[in-house]
């Protein structure tokens, strides 16, 4: 995979022209990236999820700035060519248009990402279009946005009334208008998830969305079964990563406790 293009922002609209799925996972380390990348993936995101998987927070609310940029900059030293769009956390686009065009720059300028993710429909639109026209890629996110977490109750599927459906196809409009380039749909119903992908021309990246999104999303410690907490039913584990570290340290540490290891053969005489 050495070879492709680097994958941008119309890459992925010609992408969804064309029928051709989107494949997007999240990376939170250099080595990790450049396996994603190598393995063809179109669009790595660096996810506040980190706060969760990486850092230990109960929920992605409590990391910062500061901690977002600095596991992007790891991730964009892969140099990969997969699109590479960082994730906004929780109050650095919320107070006002500045303040989310200082964190923004910082995230392109400092982590060295291609753009960013912001959450929120109709209200983020307004961001959305400051960041879009000083020249940084916005992603746009809607249906369970995980920062809004409070003021939802909990981690809730949207789209199960007519109401909240038709709500969610406007805001997607919206985004659209704004100059996003792709929003992800998150724990929405799957009539939902298709009508929105139909509405819009730019492409919708599901997770949890149902099969007809332009693409599909996980965070790459669900995928691989390295994180054991909070993991929603759209999650297919392709692998036991955990496990697989756990027995080879259980083996390691026998071995050391032996006196098996290091062997001659693995000393230096």
């Amino acid at each position: 995979m050495s070879d492709r293009k680097k994958v941008t922002v119309n890459t992925l609209k010609r992408m969804k022209e064309k029928g051709e799925k989107i494949v997007c996972l999240t990376a939170y380390d250099y080595s990790t990236a450049a396996m994603l990348d190598e393995s063809g993936v179109d669009l790595l995101l660096v996810g506040d999820s980190a706060g969760m998987v990486v850092a230990g927070y109960d929920s992605t609310l409590p990391i910062s700035m500061d901690e977002m940029v600095f596991i992007t900059k790891w991730v964009s030293r892969a140099k990969p060519k997969a699109l590479l769009i960082a994730d906004m956390p929780f109050g650095s686009y919320q107070p006002d248009i500045s303040t989310a065009i200082k964190n923004a720059t910082r995230f392109i300028q400092e982590g060295g990402a291609d753009g960013v993710k912001i959450e929120g429909g109709k209200r983020s639109a307004e961001t959305a279009r400051a960041l879009v026209e000083i020249g940084i890629p916005v992603m746009g996110h809607i249906g369970m946005t995980p920062q809004s977490v409070n003021e939802f109750g909990g981690y809730k599927v949207k789209g199960k009334t007519d109401e909240s459906h038709d709500a969610l196809i406007d805001d997607a409009k919206e985004l659209q208008d704004a100059g996003v380039f792709s929003i992800v749909l998150e724990a929405v119903k799957t009539k939902t998830g298709t009508d929105i992908t139909r509405a819009v021309d730019i492409p919708t990246i599901g997770i949890g969305a149902g099969p007809e999104c332009d693409g599909q999303i996980l965070v790459i410690n669900d995928l691989i079964g390295s994180y054991n907490g909070f993991e929603p039913n759209f999650v297919r584990r392709y692998a036991d990563v955990g496990n697989t570290i756990r027995e080879a340290v259980k083996k390691f540490s026998g071995d050391v406790k032996s006196g098996d290891y290091p062997s001659a053969d693995e000393s230096y005489e």
